[in-house]
């Protein structure tokens, strides 16, 4: 049977590892860093400047929002998200259940589902696991998470059991509603096995100051011209997500239980939700190396700099988190000696670019001094110019990470930028 994605190791240093995945839309490079478009669309970044300056193979869109605006028939009946949004390239949609995890105060939940009410006009909403598929169906995206319960961080030992028992069954019947979707043609981001996949998809990903990718066309075939994608089913894949917070013994009896059920990729959830960061770290160094081999293995809704290269070191090949953006929005940049805030008036009359060893074209051509004249202006220039830095400053750390583990030197790059990356926590910048 043709399998939906592909997954190759191409070199390890200790638990580090980097590898290709193959979806039916693009071949990603990994350890990746996942932008999140929340509602279909990053805030503030366009998408020709993730496929023309940063190469971007991969995006991820919120299955909750895009389930209440604009809602699955109306990006259905437009040909899914990838037509809708005219993003070609692969996409990975969460499940959902984080969101209504978040909503507390505003969801019942029960074996069925979680109803909760729209945090954008009040109505009674319900999620399941087989809502969850049809939604993601419905989107076509290119990885659907399975419908997963998410305990806190610091949740106590029988709540997070009862969150593992109830995730262990809410997989299985997000598998089986997912298959039952595959074959009745349900996806709406089909791919036949006959398309191609862009040369630019196929190329080794470069620095985001390098690349030179061809912006795709729209719709469900990848555009013409390019190098046959054979061996994969055109199918959307499917992860589980391995629950337990900080219990260790739980994590193990949701990694078993998911493993038995049988995914594509899996995920790690559950994680910086509140708690401890040594806590993550623990859990990742325990968990990760226990995770399938021959299987991509995704950190949910992690994190910073410093939290991606910690997650590298203990084994885990993908992330996504909002951080770059709405940092951005607020002044925060991320560089190579630390995160700073454009606001600080010490700023002012800085020529220096947001980051000197950054590549991107936001530091190649813009000062500090400048881009903080216009978020003291309240131009919204400014959160677009550093959350475009941000996202070039993280994709680019993944691709020093790649390159450090096949030259076999990760070990060293690991020591000398967590280093860096403290220098201006140092100076209390």
């Amino acid at each position: 049977m043709e399998k939906a994605i592909d997954w190759k190791i191409i070199a390890k240093e200790g638990e580090a590892r980097t590898g290709i995945i193959t979806t039916r839309r693009s071949q990603i490079e990994t350890p990746v860093f996942m932008p999140v478009g929340t509602q279909g669309g990053l805030k503030g970044v366009r998408f020709e400047w993730l496929e023309s300056e940063m190469d971007v193979r991969i995006v991820l869109a919120n299955t909750y929002h895009l389930f209440l605006r604009p809602g699955t028939d109306v990006i259905r009946a437009l040909g899914g998200l990838h037509k809708f949004s005219t993003w070609n390239r692969s996409l990975l949609t969460d499940s959902g259940g984080f969101q209504v995890f978040s909503l507390t105060d505003l969801r019942k939940l029960t074996e069925e589902g979680v109803e909760f009410r729209s945090h954008i006009d009040g109505s009674k909403r319900f999620l399941s696991p087989e809502v969850s598929m049809d939604v993601q169906a419905a989107l076509g995206s290119d990885i659907v998470m399975v419908f997963d319960e998410c305990a806190s961080g610091d949740a106590g030992i029988d709540a997070t059991r009862a969150s593992l028992e109830l995730t262990a069954r809410w997989a299985r019947r997000s598998k089986d509603r997912f298959n039952n979707l595959q074959e009745d043609g349900a996806d709406s981001g089909f791919v036949q096995s006959s398309s191609v996949l862009s040369p630019a998809f196929w190329r080794p990903t470069t620095p985001s100051a390098e690349a030179a990718a061809t912006p795709p066309k729209t719709g469900n075939s990848p555009p013409e011209g390019g190098t046959q994608n054979e061996g994969l089913s055109g199918r959307q894949a499917l992860f589980g997500i391995i629950q337990g917070a900080g219990h260790l013994d739980l994590r193990k009896e949701s990694l078993d239980r998911t493993v038995e059920i049988g995914f594509d990729g899996y995920a790690i959830g559950g994680l910086s939700v509140g708690e401890e960061k040594p806590v993550m770290y623990d859990v990742l160094e325990f968990l990760a190396p226990k995770m399938p081999a021959d299987r991509p293995r995704y950190l949910m809704g992690v994190g910073t700099p410093e939290d991606l290269i910690e997650a590298v070191s203990r084994g885990v090949d993908m992330f996504d988190c909002v951080m770059p953006t709405r940092n951005g929005r607020t002044g925060g940049a991320f560089t190579s000696r630390g995160k700073i805030n454009i606001r600080n008036a010490k700023y002012a009359t800085d020529n220096e670019p947001i980051d000197p060893e950054c590549g991107c074209s936001v530091c190649k051509r813009y000062s500090r001094g400048y881009l903080r004249h216009l978020y003291q202006a309240g131009e919204m220039n400014a959160a677009i110019m550093i959350s475009h830095h941000n996202l070039a400053f993280f994709l680019d750390t993944m691709h020093r990470v790649r390159q450090s583990i096949k030259s076999g030197h990760f070990a060293r790059f690991r020591s000398e930028f967590l280093s860096k990356l403290r220098e201006n926590e140092d100076l209390g910048v």
